[in-house]
């Protein structure tokens, strides 16, 4: 069994590492979890997870042959540069980063070093993640299988161009949040008609997966689901006919582009640092 390396603790390497752990695909013996130098942050997971931690990135890169990079986009230079010298052909890397792509990443670590980019999000924590997945230029198709089937025990995975993984972070990366805001709202209409916070919160809930099922096994499209719950100048009709009004399904599009829009600008941004670095 490989060890991993996860450098970087915030929400998508705990998510991650949670994921790994619960569904015995990973025993925590054999998960080495390093950040920036946030010791506090580390045995709290050590503590919590029982996985091992250390802030000397060397130590992690000699333990551990799969590598993820799960800080935040920003600190990717960074964290690169004080592992780049530890690094060598025998590790497989998998980046967690928005907007960040493998020929970046492969560029900024200067050797011919495998690089998979994985897209999860954070329901990953509850093996119901879903990711999307593409390679870079020096990964193997064995590579990619076996990266595959890692994240297939936290959800679903699919493979697409790497092209496509601005679109795919900005639906399904960040697409749990945009369901938990949905939520929040739900909840203050709960209390607005009359139903407690519990109460409420144990309708929409249900309510959620029960939608989500039907969705799955039925097969049916949502548009299909839609128009059979709502009967002509019934209630469904008149709660619809506000969100048609106020334009939510055009706000929708427009929250996942502008997702899939702020991925892309990250992408420029670091191809453009290492433009002016080589000139």
């Amino acid at each position: 069994m490989k060890n991993i390396g996860i450098i970087g603790a915030g929400s998508m390497a705990e998510a991650m590492l949670s994921g790994f752990i619960q569904g015995e695909v990973y025993d925590a013996q054999h998960i080495y979890v390093t950040n920036k130098s946030n010791a506090e942050r580390l045995n709290d997971l050590q503590r919590q997870y029982g996985v091992n931690i250390s802030l000397n990135k060397k130590e992690i890169l000699e333990k551990a042959d799969l590598i993820f990079l799960a800080m935040k986009p920003k600190d990717v230079k960074e964290a690169i540069h004080s592992i780049k010298r530890y690094v060598t052909e025998k590790h497989l890397f998998i980046s967690v980063l928005a907007g960040v792509s493998t020929s970046v990443i492969e560029e900024m670590l200067e050797k011919k070093v495998p690089v998979i980019r994985a897209m999860p999000n954070t329901s990953a924590s509850i093996r119901l993640s879903a990711t999307g997945m593409a390679k870079g230029a020096y990964a193997t198709d064995e590579q990619l299988t076996f990266a595959k089937n890692l994240f297939k025990a936290i959800g679903t995975v699919e493979i697409v161009e790497e092209e496509q993984l601005d679109a795919v972070t900005g639906l399904a990366g960040s697409g749990p949040a945009y369901i938990y805001y949905l939520v929040e709202a739900m909840e203050l209409a709960g209390k607005e008609v009359g139903l407690d916070e519990e109460t409420a919160r144990s309708f929409i809930i249900q309510t959620l997966y029960g939608a989500s099922e039907m969705l799955k096994q039925t097969k049916k499209d949502a548009s299909v689901l839609r128009k059979e719950v709502t009967s002509p100048g019934g209630t469904t009709e008149a709660g619809i006919h506000v969100l048609k009004t106020n334009g939510f399904k055009e706000m929708m599009i427009e929250c996942v582009k502008q997702a899939q829009a702020r991925s892309k600008e990250l992408k420029h941004s670091f191809n453009e640092m290492l433009l002016k670095e080589r000139a």
